[in-house]
């Protein structure tokens, strides 16, 4: 039995986390499916349910940090859309994917990494000169994160964050906002992939849209202000390095 399931009253820690899963990934735009992969992979749930699970709980935690980051005035359409136009097809493709129960843990493991260098405290450089945005580099670059978050689960925004950065085609708030909104538009595409074969969501689903919902609203509120949580952050990347290695080597 797993460990995590053995703790007294697991159900709540299973929640709070939850709600701290959803917040620091709103703080940084994000819809949280890796963190909630995670979470439901070290409370062993089965991989069928996982993935539709952390895409539907993606739509309402990215699609209230758009909207904050959006309010304030970071959103960039010319950024988006490029991404946008070839990961949308990509995702419902990947969605319809069924995949080894193995390899896809090893496949989640992989990602989650992303997600560890991203919430641990990797340092991008803001104040070099921003370059300008390829649109065939973009249109390949978004066309793979679409294949990928449909056969995961994930809307993208791991990968995307760091490479847009890396690259210096945004600043930090403006990633965020487009990552949130890229993440919305792959889980739905993913989600619509999953619905042409079978699947099973978690019984639990109400309580974990409200609880996620809850902390998405929160981080995301706080993360397009001026509060940084680094030490969370901090936190929550060894959460994930813990969950990576249990996914890759147990």
């Amino acid at each position: 039995m797993d460990l995590f399931q053995t703790l007294p009253h697991s159900e709540i820690i299973f929640y709070v986390l939850l709600f701290l899963v959803a917040m620091l990934y709103a703080s940084v735009g994000h819809g949280g499916a890796s963190g909630y992969l995670a979470l439901m992979a070290l409370f062993s749930i089965s991989p069928d349910t996982m993935r539709p699970t952390a895409l539907i709980l993606n739509l309402f935690v990215s699609f209230t940090a758009f909207i904050q980051y959006y309010r304030g005035g970071h959103f960039r359409w010319n950024l988006f859309w490029p991404f946008a136009i070839s990961s949308i097809p990509a995702a419902f493709i990947g969605g319809m994917i069924v995949m080894d129960a193995k390899l896809y843990k090893i496949i989640l493991g992989i990602l989650l990494l992303f997600s560890v260098v991203r919430l641990g405290g990797m340092k991008f450089n803001e104040s070099k000169n921003e370059n300008q945005q390829s649109l065939v580099l973009s249109l390949i670059i978004g066309g793979i994160i679409g294949i990928l978050s449909g056969m995961i689960g994930i809307g993208g925004g791991i990968i995307l964050s760091p490479v847009i950065l890396l690259l210096h085609w945004a600043n930090m708030k403006q990633t965020a906002a487009v990552s949130a909104i890229f993440i919305f538009v792959n889980s739905i595409a993913g989600l619509a992939g999953l619905f042409t074969r079978s699947f099973h969501f978690s019984p639990d689903m109400a309580w974990m849209i409200v609880v996620a919902f809850a902390g998405g609203l929160t981080g995301s509120y706080i993360g397009a202000m001026k509060f940084k949580g680094e030490f969370l952050r901090k936190v929550l990347a060894f959460v994930l390095l813990v969950a990576s290695i249990k996914l890759l080597f147990v």
